[in-house]
């Protein structure tokens, strides 16, 4: 079913799948009933006056969702015809959204019968309403579990300063950063400031329509790890179906390509026009949120130097709980830059494993050359690790995403670099290392 047939569809044949939601979320009794009641004596004193015109707000990344929020919050409460009017601004400046289409039949509804469950829509006859078409009925589904996922996702929400586990140390070059906990289809945004990690928004977003932990090429699946976009694409080059943009990440990172994992492609995009938000799994593999938030991270975000930790779940930590692990992992990398500062180059080899891959699949072999190179060119001096960033991933293995510039006492600049560590027993070693600016 197209878009365009199914957005009249998500209207008409699941006009009534709202009014449970919302007495989950504030249970407060039969919402529609008691309203209907209370309407009464409000609607004689209201009569002789048209219904204010709720005031039109700048549109805004998140402000659709709120509003939406907004809806749901009055209708648990019972306060139908205010609920109504939110509804009826909001369809009127998101005319796409298909949750607020819902929600407004909903209400419509709720205004001649009381609503026994979600996606409540009869068997009758002659006029009587007809259960939805398989097709209605699959549309209906998934807008079930979209609201379902912004809801819970806003209801549990992280505690103040928390930050992913992954997040061990960030760069000052890196002003931002994702995380994505896939579970609650949530994305969110991080600034990253001199008080440290900030979370400064967060989006519901799609995933691959068979979930996530992505290994082959085309298997619909959303990869898990830690990730940096590499680029932003410019809309003009791009379909509609991708909305207001694009940004890329580098999987297969060197990790997934250690493991064998295929496919490509995987980009943070947003939504055709006629579209304002996808179902939860919809995607071939990428993330797609709705269009006004994807511009306010196509404004924000850096290319190269922004991490993406996509997860299956998010652990939310506090930032004082990562220091240990940090400082355990900085003597780690101190005493590799010592063994390069020093020129042992026994020493230093010692730090690689004995599977290390460089671009272009170089195996360690060939790198040693290129690291003897290195040692001799700094001819004794001090190698200092500039503007480092620590990012670590645990799954069947422990792994450990650094990035930092690398440069020589005296020198002005140097290069950038990567560096994937893996941990075996209780030893790091470096299985992936390259220049990347």
């Amino acid at each position: 079913m197209s878009v365009a047939m199914t957005f009249r569809s998500r209207t008409v044949a699941a006009a009534t799948a709202m009014s449970v939601l919302c007495g989950a979320l504030w249970p407060h009794g039969a919402w529609a009933q008691g309203d209907k009641e209370r309407g009464i004596a409000r609607g004689k004193r209201a009569a002789s006056k048209p219904p204010a015109r709720p005031q039109q707000q700048p549109l805004r990344d998140g402000q659709a969702e709120q509003r939406l929020m907004e809806v749901y919050r009055l209708t648990g409460e019972g306060h139908g015809r205010e609920a109504l009017a939110k509804a009826e601004a909001l369809v009127r400046d998101y005319p796409n959204f298909q949750l607020a289409q819902l929600a407004l039949g909903d209400l419509l509804s709720a205004r001649t019968r009381p609503l026994r469950q979600l996606g409540d829509v009869p068997a009758g006859q002659g006029d009587a309403p007809q259960p939805p078409s398989p097709n209605a009925a699959e549309v209906l589904a998934e807008l079930r579990a979209e609201s379902r996922q912004r809801t819970d996702a806003l209801r549990v929400r992280p505690g103040a300063r928390a930050i992913p586990a992954q997040f061990l140390e960030l760069s000052p070059r890196s002003r931002h950063a994702i995380a994505v906990d896939a579970s609650r289809s949530r994305l969110y945004l991080f600034q990253n400031t001199e008080q440290g990690m900030e979370l400064v928004a967060d989006y519901y977003a799609s995933v691959g329509k068979l979930g996530i932990e992505k290994a082959l090429e085309g298997d619909q699946r959303t990869p898990l790890g830690v990730y940096f976009i590499t680029s932003r694409l410019d809309p003009a080059t791009l379909k509609d179906f991708y909305g207001a943009g694009a940004l890329p990440i580098n999987y297969p990172n060197p990790l997934d390509q250690s493991r064998g994992k295929t496919g490509s492609g995987i980009w943070l995009h947003g939504t055709p026009s006629d579209q304002f938000s996808r179902a939860p799994l919809s995607t071939d593999g990428c993330l797609a949120l709705a269009n006004p938030d994807l511009e306010r991270i196509l404004r924000t975000v850096e290319p190269r130097s922004t991490p993406v930790v996509i997860t299956r779940r998010i652990e939310w930590v506090q930032p004082q709980a990562v220091q240990a692990e940090r400082r355990q992992f900085e003597a780690v990398l101190d005493a590799w830059r010592g063994a390069k500062s020093q020129g042992d180059v026994r020493r230093l080899m010692s730090f690689y494993a004995p599977d290390f891959q460089s671009y272009g699949k170089m195996p360690l072999a060939d790198y040693a050359k290129t690291l003897e190179t290195e040692v001799r060119a700094l001819r004794g001096r001090p190698l200092h690790l500039k503007d480092r960033s620590l990012l670590r991933w645990k799954d069947a293995s422990d792994t450990m995403v650094v990035t930092f510039g690398e440069v020589a006492e005296g020198a002005r600049t140097g290069p950038v670099k990567r560096q994937y560590w893996t941990r075996k027993g209780q030893q790091w070693q470096i299985f992936f290392e390259g220049v990347i600016g």
